[in-house]
C-alpha cells in the first residue's frame, strides 16, 4: 500500500503541496481531482521521487521511500502525451522495459502480445507510433507502462490531450484494463467524468490541500463544501430560506445549504399542475440535447434546468418543474461575502 503522511512540497518558499495525507490500497485506483495549478501533478511527481519533500513521509508497505531513487521505487509514470519512442515499432515500445530487464526474446514477444490484446491493439506490434491515432498511442503508452509489472502506476492527466468523445470511451477502457491487470494506480486529473469513470476512490485537491477524500460515489453525492460541489459539476449552491424551500419542494430534510446538479431540475410546459412546481422561464439556450434554461421559482430564486425534449420556450413563459431529490446535496453554509 502507498501511504502519504503530511507531505509538503515547496518551490522557492511557495508551498505547492500542503500537508497531504493519502493512502492507496493494493489493487485500488485513487484519482486526485483538482483544477490546474492546485498541486496535483507536483504531488504525483513527489510520489515518483522526482520532487523532494519539504516535510512528511511517502512509504510503500510501511517502508519509507525518502532515500529511494526514482528508478528503484518500482513505480511507472505515464504522461498525458504518452512519450513513445517514434523510431521504434509498437511492439518494441511495449517491450522496452522487458528488454532492459534482460527477459528472453520469446518471453518478451509473448508478453507484448498479451499486453496489446489487453489494451485492444492485437496485431499492431509492427506499426510505428506516427501511424496511430491519439487514442491508440495512449493505449500503447499504457501497455508499455504495464509491461514492467509496476507495483504502482502513476497517471498524469493521461487522457487530457484527446477529444471529448474519445476521452469518455478510453476512460471506460482504462478502468477495465487496470482492473483486469490488477494494477494499483494513482491518477491525477482535472476532468470530473474521467475520475468518476476510472477511480475507486477520489481525493479532491484545492490550493495544495486535500479537501475531501472517499469512495467516488460518496464524494459525488455528498461534497464537503460549496466550493467542492461547484468544482464537481453542481450548477448552483443555495443557502438559507432558498435552500430550505427547494429541499421542502423536493421532499428532502432541511439543511443550511444545498448544491444542485444540472440534472436535478427538469422543466416542461405548464403552470405547476399535477404536483409539479410552477416556475417562470428567464433564459433559454438551445443545445443538440434540448433546451438549457434558467427558471425562477417563488421562494427559491433562479435555478438551472433541462427542458423536456422538443420544447423550446421563450423567456417569460410559464413552466412546470420536476425535481430529482437525488440531484440535490446538502452542504455546510458558506460565509456570505
Amino acid at each position: 500500500m502507498l501511504d502519504l503522511k503530511g507531505v509538503e512540497v515547496a518551490f522557492d518558499g511557495t508551498v505547492a503541496v500542503d500537508g497531504v495525507d493519502l493512502a492507496v490500497a493494493d489493487g485500488d485506483v485513487l484519482a486526485v481531482l483538482g483544477p490546474s495549478g492546485c498541486g496535483k501533478s507536483t504531488l504525483l511527481r513527489a510520489v515518483a521521487g522526482l520532487e523532494p519533500l519539504r516535510a512528511g513521509r511517502i512509504a510503500w508497505d510501511g517502508t519509507d521511500l525518502g532515500t529511494t531513487p526514482t528508478h528503484r521505487r518500482g513505480f511507472a509514470l505515464m504522461f498525458q502525451d504518452g512519450q513513445l519512442f517514434d523510431h521504434l515499432t509498437v511492439g518494441r515500445n511495449v517491450g522496452y522495459a522487458l528488454r532492459l530487464q534482460g527477459e528472453p526474446r520469446a518471453a518478451v514477444r509473448a508478453a507484448v502480445d498479451d499486453l496489446l490484446a489487453l489494451v485492444g491493439l492485437e496485431g499492431y506490434g509492427g506499426r510505428l507510433p506516427r501511424t496511430l491515432s491519439g487514442g491508440e498511442r495512449q493505449r500503447v503508452a499504457l501497455a508499455r507502462s504495464l509491461a514492467g509489472r509496476p507495483r504502482l502506476l502513476l497517471l498524469d492527466e493521461p487522457l487530457s490531450a484527446l477529444d471529448a468523445g474519445l476521452r469518455v470511451r478510453l476512460a471506460a477502457d482504462l478502468r477495465r484494463i487496470l482492473t483486469e491487470a490488477g494494477t494499483t494506480a494513482l491518477l491525477v486529473t482535472h476532468d470530473q467524468a474521467e475520475a468518476f469513470a476510472v477511480a475507486d476512490r477520489l481525493a479532491v485537491m484545492r490550493a495544495g490541500r486535500i479537501v475531501q477524500e472517499g469512495a467516488t460515489a460518496t464524494v459525488w453525492s455528498a461534497p464537503a463544501d460549496a466550493g467542492t460541489a461547484l468544482f464537481l459539476g453542481y450548477s448552483r449552491v443555495l443557502q438559507g430560506t432558498a435552500a430550505a424551500e427547494l429541499l421542502r419542494l423536493a421532499g428532502r430534510p432541511a439543511a443550511p445549504a444545498v448544491a444542485v446538479r444540472p440534472t436535478a431540475v427538469l422543466a416542461g410546459p405548464g403552470d405547476g399542475g399535477d404536483d409539479g412546481v410552477p416556475a417562470e422561464v428567464r433564459a433559454v439556450r438551445l443545445t443538440p440535447d434540448g433546451a438549457r434554461l434558467v427558471v425562477s421559482v417563488a421562494g427559491v430564486g433562479e435555478l438551472d434546468a433541462a427542458g423536456v425534449q422538443g420544447w423550446a420556450p421563450q423567456p417569460g413563459e410559464r413552466a412546470t418543474l420536476r425535481l430529482d431529490p437525488g440531484g440535490l446535496a446538502a452542504v455546510p453554509a458558506s460565509p456570505v461575502s
